[in-house]
């Protein structure tokens, strides 16, 4: 059953309420995008020849827009990034990004935009309950449940009708 907090999400840094409908919107546009980006530099990867080079330009050009915003927004304060203080796995996720790039732009060509991304969430959705079960990285535990199983069988069963039709 709804109530009035269940539409929204609790943000902890500034206790506020956030409406969740604009979180749901965001993640649908956020996934909405990785196979256009992963089109689009499967086509740069054909220019270039290499999916190499086109992941390279493509983190590259990322780069460049994100030190652009960085610089015009004033929003990064460098001495207060504790580099010390750290664990090691904390300065990772860029390289995990451009093997996950690298890796989707020579399996578009081969596999199909919806097989790729299929086979991709399904593995996306498998780690992420092993995150939620074990709170692996600091992560919050949410524990397992028929839902969730549920919901992750009908995943791979999608994926099955996806590369069979």
């Amino acid at each position: 059953m709804l109530n009035k907090h269940s539409l929204y999400f609790f943000h902890p840094k500034n206790k506020t309420m956030q409406p969740k409908i604009f979180f749901v919107l965001m993640a649908l546009v956020l996934g909405a995008l990785l196979p256009v980006q992963a089109t689009i530099n499967s086509r740069l990867s054909q220019i270039v020849s290499s999916p190499i080079v086109a992941a390279f330009i493509s983190f590259a050009v990322g780069t460049v827009a994100l030190f652009l915003y960085l610089v015009l927004s004033g929003s990064v304060h460098w001495q207060q990034i504790s580099f010390r203080n750290s664990p090691w796995w904390i300065w990772t996720g860029g390289l995990l990004g451009t093997f996950f790039v690298a890796g989707i732009t020579v399996l578009v060509p081969r596999l199909g935009v919806a097989l790729a991304f299929g086979l991709v969430v399904a593995g996306q959705m498998a780690i992420a309950i092993l995150f939620d079960q074990f709170g692996w990285l600091g992560t919050t535990i949410r524990e397992i449940s028929l839902g969730k199983i549920t919901g992750a069988i009908l995943l791979i069963i999608g994926v099955f009708l996806i590369r069979k039709f």
